[in-house]
């Protein structure tokens, strides 16, 4: 699936695409432990769903490489700390802080994410 966010005439969804808030997908279009990725306010952004129930939302853009290419990272974890690994060369970030903990000073950008009415929206 490939979510591209289509802005409503609501007031308040306007209100809330203004304050930072993209309705992005229903949250059952997201399969537990795979990424997807979504065009969100003209961003590419990797969603997640874990397994244990977390959504979490970063760029689609490997900050080693440039490739946009983390929807098909691989979940994890370290400690109690949600994952993705990068696809291509393996650099371990936390989904919701963006640290990098396999290689210092690289980062990847985190966005809050809500559920709200069933929907999966992402603040950027």
């Amino acid at each position: 699936m490939t979510a591209t966010l289509e802005l409503g005439t609501l007031d308040a969804e306007a209100a809330d695409t203004a304050a930072g808030w993209h309705r992005v997908c229903r949250l059952e279009d997201l399969e537990p432990a795979w990424g997807e990725a979504a065009l969100v306010g003209g961003r590419q952004v990797a969603l997640f769903r874990t397994l244990a129930g977390g959504v979490f939302a970063v760029a689609q853009q490997d900050p080693a490489t440039g490739s946009h290419v983390m929807a098909r990272g691989i979940l994890g974890s370290k400690g109690s700390r949600p994952t993705i690994a990068s696809p291509l060369h393996k650099e371990v970030y936390d989904l919701e802080t963006g640290e990098c903990f396999s290689t210092p000073g690289l980062r990847i950008e985190a966005f809050g994410t809500r559920i709200v009415d069933g929907f999966v929206e992402v603040e950027l």
